[in-house]
């Protein structure tokens, strides 16, 4: 019959229902709506694309979003400068810096000059930290909408063998973090990875966060499998494909997202979900 689809769309609206509905019930409290700056430097299109989708997102639930958007020859003193007022502001909980940065910025001294408490993609060392030490505080956006999705399944998993194919610092690692939270057993795989096929056909959740069209075929995946595609790659002709070739992986997993959307929305689901994480913990001080 095929794996049951992991249907990232319906979980987003869901988690954004749950955060409107929150919202409103701050606003009748007489609180403030949460408060979210959404900052892009360049014009680069997919960057506006998906910043326009994020502020969207913001005003159908009830947050406050403001977007800032400065030229592509913007220095990196000058961004840490709006930062620091960004940071200074009791309007606003959460601020998001769209990547990638052009390149006379480095984008880690950018991250760290986020205050934790108001880093809603959950980029900052100290809130990596924090999860890692199973402290967690503002969390990784994707990961964690990963999360959400696999408790949707319904399937414990204390005890099973996660591989994550992708150590980025925006993925992979972190989403090792939280499966390794959920006591499972974690491998976590590469380039250099010796035997990557053999590692994934043992893996009881696989996530596939490499970056590469369809690298991972069907006969990587383990009968009865979780797999978890976070790639979207975009093909010569238009089309989008994560890096699992979903059609023959569908045919032995037993849970899997499809791409488009699978971990996508979730992902800005999610960021609206920690930006009102963001406000509470200002509220709480």
């Amino acid at each position: 019959m095929g794996a049951q689809l992991l249907d990232g769309k319906a979980i987003a609206a869901d988690l954004r229902e749950q955060v409107r509905a929150q919202v409103a019930e701050r606003v009748a409290r007489g609180q403030r709506r949460p408060g979210l700056a959404v900052v892009l430097v360049g014009g680069n299109p997919a960057s506006q694309v998906y910043v326009r989708n994020k502020r969207s997102a913001c005003e159908a639930a009830g947050l406050y979003s403001e977007m800032h958007a400065l030229p592509e020859d913007t220095s990196e003193g000058a961004l840490l400068a709006l930062i620091d007022d960004l940071n200074a502001r009791e309007a606003i909980d959460g601020i998001l810096i769209q990547l990638p940065l052009p390149p006379q910025i480095n984008p880690d001294t950018v991250t760290e000059r986020i205050l934790p408490s108001k880093d809603v993609d959950g980029f900052h060392p100290y809130n990596v930290g924090r999860l890692a030490l199973r402290q967690p505080l503002l969390r990784s956006c994707t990961p964690k909408g990963v999360m959400t999705m696999l408790a949707r399944t319904g399937v414990r998993l204390e005890g099973l063998d996660a591989v994550i194919i992708g150590q980025s610092n925006i993925v992979g690692r972190p989403m090792a973090l939280e499966l390794l939270a959920a006591r499972c057993t974690i491998t976590v795989c590469h380039s250099r990875t010796k035997a990557l096929a053999d590692k994934a056909r043992g893996a009881d959740v696989l996530v596939a966060a490499i970056g590469k069209p369809r690298m991972v075929p069907g006969d990587w995946i383990k009968e009865g499998a979780i797999v978890i595609d976070v790639g979207i790659n975009r093909l010569d002709d238009g089309t989008l494909c994560g890096d699992v070739d979903f059609d023959a992986a569908r045919e032995r997993a037993a849970w899997i997202t499809p791409v488009p959307g699978g971990v996508g929305p979730m992902t800005v689901a999610t960021l609206l979900e920690n930006t009102l994480q963001a406000a509470e913990i200002h509220a709480g001080r």
